[in-house]
């Protein structure tokens, strides 16, 4: 994580830090989050030598994630995650995630990003990766657990 805090530093963002060791990056700047994630992604990729995918929310975009509780309460037992999509959802996508709710796992779409209820632990999920990809494609993911995001936006 040290060495992602520098890229971002090199970059020129301002109050760079990481949160937990979870590729969670925090940082100050200007300008359209798309930008960050293009200047971010190549950054890392000649750092780390590998090809990545980068999500960038600003700290409202956060808070509102965490602050929409569509489950209500979550039971004991229950994992809850935010799936981040890299683009804002079409209408066909969002009819294709919100199709894949079941009685095992719930999956709400509230504005940019996905809330994702398994009524079991997250290893007994019924979405497994391969459903995700269907679903979406051309549009990569990335999920966190809601405890981690909330955590996190609170630090925000």
């Amino acid at each position: 994580m040290a060495t992602a805090r520098q890229a971002l530093a090199d970059l020129g963002f301002a109050d760079v830090s990481s949160y937990v060791n979870s590729g969670n990056l925090l940082f100050s700047a200007t300008g359209p989050a798309s930008d960050h994630e293009v200047a971010i992604r190549t950054q890392l990729e000649a750092v780390f030598g590998f090809e990545l995918t980068t999500f960038v929310r600003t700290a409202a975009q956060v808070r509102d994630l965490v602050g929409f509780k569509p489950f209500g309460a979550i039971a004991p037992g229950q994992t809850h995650f935010g799936l981040l999509p890299l683009t804002r959802l079409t209408a066909t996508e969002k009819r294709a995630v919100e199709g894949l709710s079941n009685d095992h796992d719930e999956v709400v779409v509230h504005g940019r990003d996905v809330h994702w209820l398994i009524r079991s632990r997250s290893t007994e999920t019924t979405l497994g990766p391969k459903r995700w990809k269907d679903a979406l494609p051309d549009n990569p993911t990335t999920a966190r657990n809601m405890t981690m995001l909330t955590r996190l936006a609170d630090r925000l």
